[in-house]
């Protein structure tokens, strides 16, 4: 009865258009309501949302937040799109090859897909509109290039998943989404240039090494962000969450050197970043009432139980894992389906002996193709309305990316090593 409650009263939730977090934490208080008192039940809930916030790891949010939003603001995507234009522009597809670099960059530096869309977005449509390219297909790259900045770290959803998961390294997840990251790009360049190709759209002029140099040294500064955050974790200089304390004092420190954004607007942007991380925060603690009361339910041990009997296979258990993430990326935000589903489907995935660090980077990157899908892909509206089209006229040009995404998800998925070679070569 309790489960059947749950499941039921957050589908009709969400299918009446209540807010993910409002479903969540409802259909948590209704389950609750079957088994204790009406008191007992709100208390339950409200003190599993607190001490699921109470947590030290999830600072981290807040401060990568914060320094994705000076960046967006700062000149640095600019920088990024020039440095990228230097080095893929005179390829088949150039210009789509230069949002895909620029947004593979800019997500990974900012953590945050809807930023990186939006910054991209916003300049390379244009651009690339002037070449030849319709604005539909440079929404289409734009959208999904700049989901592989989830994947590719620092990432917030990483951290999210190292505290669903019961405390998986984040440094090891960091290290572990390099190469599925840059693969994901790779095969959404592939697709760019066939399409170029097919269309026969013009090709750049080859940049000298000097304007290589120069738009590289110019760059510099926003790329070695990335260095500073992950090598200091992985040194054991600072933990994760002392690094986005150190990311905004580096990102505050660049705006001073690029002069592009003024103290006056400083307000503005910790208004915006408090914003965001409210809605972030209020996911989190309204997943982690219902994980809890999954638990307590037993839902992860039963759902562990029917899988493994439905076949002994790790290929057919991890494909029905993946559709079914696949389907829940369509319906729900990716903060609360890693919340949720991680501790249903992790002891599934030990049990067949998987990587806790290998099943996070499937899981996450899985869930970023539900960022480019309706009714819920927030990168999917956002690249959309930059690009100033439609959704329906979308569809086409954004199906074989689309299919590039899910050929890197099944290579991520069943050949470990390209998530756990680069953690092993450092020993985590």
């Amino acid at each position: 009865m309790e489960i059947a409650i749950l499941v039921l009263s957050f589908i009709i939730l969400l299918g009446i258009g209540v807010p993910i977090a409002w479903s969540i934490g409802i259909s948590s208080i209704l389950t609750m309501l079957v088994s204790i008192p009406t008191i007992s039940a709100f208390t339950t809930v409200a003190h599993r949302m607190a001490s699921g916030l109470d947590s030290f790891t999830l600072l981290a949010i807040p401060f990568f937040i914060l320094a994705g939003q000076i960046m967006n603001r700062g000149g640095i995507a600019r920088r990024l799109i020039a440095f990228a234009r230097t080095l893929v522009g005179s390829l088949p597809g150039g210009l789509a090859h230069v949002n895909i670099m620029a947004a593979m960059m800019f997500g990974a530096i900012a953590g945050s897909a809807v930023a990186a869309a939006s910054a991209i977005g916003s300049f390379m449509t244009d651009e690339m509109e002037k070449e030849g390219y319709s604005k539909e297909f440079a929404a289409a790259v734009n959208i999904t290039s700049s989901t592989t900045g989830m994947v590719i770290p620092p990432s917030n959803i990483l951290i999210v998943y190292s505290l669903a998961s019961g405390g998986v390294s984040i440094a090891a997840l960091f290290l572990a989404g390099y190469v599925p990251g840059i693969l994901t790009g790779l095969l959404l360049m592939a697709v760019a240039a066939v399409w170029a190709k097919k269309k026969g759209f013009k090709v750049g002029k080859r940049s000298t090494v000097k304007e290589v140099w120069n738009a590289y040294w110019s760059a510099f500064p926003s790329l070695l962000l990335l260095v500073v955050v992950i090598g200091g974790i992985v040194a054991g200089i600072f933990t994760a969450t002392e690094a986005s304390a150190v990311a905004v004092l580096y990102c505050l420190i660049l705006t001073y050197i690029y002069r592009e954004v003024s103290w006056k607007e400083l307000p503005d942007i910790f208004l915006a970043s408090v914003g965001t991380t409210a809605i972030v925060m209020l996911l989190i603690g309204c997943s982690m009432s219902m994980s809890w009361i999954m638990a307590y339910e037993n839902i992860p041990q039963n759902i562990t139980t029917f899988l493994l009997s439905v076949s002994d296979s790790k290929f057919v258990i991890l494909l029905i894992i993946n559709l079914t993430l696949l389907f829940v990326g369509v319906f729900m935000d990716m903060t609360p389906a890693v919340l949720i589903f991680t501790p249903i489907f992790l002891p599934v995935v030990t049990a067949l002996g998987m990587d806790p660090t290998h099943f996070g980077i499937v899981m996450v990157l899985n869930l970023t193709i539900g960022l480019c899908t309706p009714p819920v892909g927030s990168v999917l509206f956002v690249g959309v309305g930059v690009a100033g089209t439609t959704i329906q006229k979308v569809i086409k040009p954004l199906m074989p990316l689309f299919i590039a995404m899910l050929v890197a998800l099944i290579a991520v998925t069943y050949v470990p090593q390209l998530s756990l070679w680069l953690p092993s070569l450092f020993g985590l």
